[in-house]
């Protein structure tokens, strides 16, 4: 059993059975026919994952890989906030007619600031550290900016990251105020993996762990049968993740230098409702 697999199944069969549900409020999400999307959630969701042992992708059902990273470049890489650089149609609900989807996730991300050695945005400035302040608690990017939430279409639900480099070991954590479990767990735990590896790659550091805070996990109303269905399957063993030999340049990355051999997945032909 891979270890995605194994706290996915913790996770989810922890917020089946004692989660709290919050079907007597008022809730912001509703479903396509009006109806209102209730919860089963926890608060405080933490999982640990030793990326030098394994990469933490789920096998009960299969992630799109090259998707994931796509996202995660676009938002890492091109810093965009509009989806007509995004290959996918995942982010359509919440773009406007040109595209843009406000002053969230990769705008904040290019924004330049002020600093003793000069400007950088986030990114920039967080490879700029991590090369040459390895020891600096500093690390940290935040894209939950209060003064620009007006003109945010979505407020960034993984909004915060935090690099160390311990013993020769680059680890990462991210902050997530809030996580869908069907729809984003495996889609966000192989996103911000993959980029603990690039960061690794381009700073010459092994890779270490990755620590995935969820600030609010849920099971939605309508998900909860798709759920019990995944985590009673067997899981697979983890694949093997390998990122393309020569690539050092942050931005030169792209999703075909992520590959994974031997990953076996179960099916999953469920449309899934979303929530909006």
């Amino acid at each position: 059993m891979s270890r995605a697999d194994e706290l996915f199944i913790q996770n989810c069969a922890d917020i089946l059975k004692n989660g709290a549900s919050d079907a007597t409020n008022c809730v912001r999400a509703h479903w396509s026919d009006g109806a209102p999307a209730t919860t089963l959630r926890r608060f405080g969701v933490v999982n640990r994952y030793d990326l030098s042992r394994e990469f933490p992708i789920l096998t009960l059902r299969r992630v799109p890989l090259a998707k994931a990273i796509d996202e995660l470049l676009w938002i890492w890489q091109k810093k965009s906030n509009n989806i007509r650089d995004l290959n996918s149609h995942i982010w359509d609900s919440w773009a406007d007619e040109t595209g843009g989807i406000g002053k969230a996730y990769g705008y904040q991300l290019g924004i330049k600031h002020a600093y003793p050695e000069g400007e950088f945005d986030q990114v920039d400035r967080l490879l700029y550290d991590i090369s040459h302040n390895p020891n600096s608690r500093r690390m940290i990017t935040n894209m939950y900016n209060h003064s620009d939430l007006n003109e945010m279409n979505l407020y960034p639900c993984a909004y915060g990251v935090t690099v160390t480099v311990t013993d020769g070991r680059l680890n990462l954590l991210l902050n997530q105020r809030s996580q869908d479990m069907l729809v984003a767990n495996g889609w966000n735990t192989a996103q911000y993996a993959a980029l603990a590896h690039m960061l690794a790659r381009v700073s010459g550091y092994a890779v270490g762990e990755f620590l995935h805070v969820i600030a609010d996990a849920h099971i939605y109303d309508r998900h909860i049968p798709l759920v019990e269905e995944l985590i009673a399957r067997d899981p697979y063993p983890a694949p093997k993740f390998s990122l393309a030999e020569g690539v050092t340049d942050f931005y030169a990355f792209m999703p075909e230098h992520f590959k994974l051999e031997g990953y076996r997945a179960h099916p999953f032909r469920h449309e899934i409702p979303v929530a909006i």
